[in-house]
């Protein structure tokens, strides 16, 4: 598989460049406890991570994919969720291996990048400060950033009119179904990584442009 050289790179965040699930499984864990709820472990908060996190919150009352939780009741676990999560974020997660090398290639051959993430702002800077990648990155789009997230195209083509990019001459990078729909519905190319959080489904299925193990590697794409 191979990729057109491109003039503007996004990334995704969680499951991509960090792996942020021990973070969110203490903060749910901790949000069920307080509520007298079974805890649900690491393990299945891994499966539904990605949505955001009022769904992880919904999926975590209800112990499954598809939930409907009553609105009192998820308003109530978000706030105690968001405190915990606040407490800790950045504290058990952990970059990925390769990803500071792919982004310092990035860099090398002065192409334009921007993180694209569905976290909320509140969140995502100071994790990618944590985690000593926020200087790779000029240009930070969070979840609430924006009237609509990915799956929606709209941070993605946002993104490329602040570079001046044409999206046929941009990438996406990502873990999941919701960047591959994101970068589709936006004219942008799609590269995925093996790892990271797709609801327990592999990523090939999607059909992406290119698939990496580590981002390390990513510049034999071109």
């Amino acid at each position: 598989m191979s990729l057109n050289r491109p003039e503007l790179i996004l990334v995704d965040l969680d499951g991509t460049m960090v792996d942020t699930a021990a973070d969110l499984a203490y903060a749910t864990d901790g949000m069920l406890s307080k509520l007298n709820l079974p805890q649900q472990g690491e393990i299945k908060v891994r499966t539904w991570v990605g949505n955001g996190v009022k769904t992880l919150v919904a999926r975590a009352l209800e112990g499954r994919m598809n939930p409907n939780p009553e609105p009192e009741l998820l308003e109530q676990a978000l706030d105690i969720f968001n405190i915990l999560y606040a407490s800790v974020n950045g504290q058990y997660s952990q970059a990925y291996a390769g990803v500071t090398e792919g982004l310092d290639w990035v860099k090398s051959q002065n192409i334009n990048l921007a993180c694209i993430t569905n976290k909320a702002e509140e969140f995502t800077l100071p994790l990618l400060k944590a985690k000593g990648l926020e200087d790779y990155f000029s240009f930070v789009i969070s979840g609430d950033s924006l009237p609509k997230k990915k799956p929606d195209p709209m941070p993605l083509l946002h993104a490329a009119k602040h570079f001046n990019v044409d999206p046929k001459n941009s990438l996406m990078i990502g873990d999941s179904t919701n960047d591959v729909k994101a970068a589709r519905a936006a004219g942008f190319q799609i590269l995925c990584v093996t790892y990271g959080y797709n609801h327990g489904q592999d990523i090939r299925l999607t059909n992406p442009d290119a698939i990496v193990d580590s981002l390390e590697y990513m510049s034999d794409l071109f």
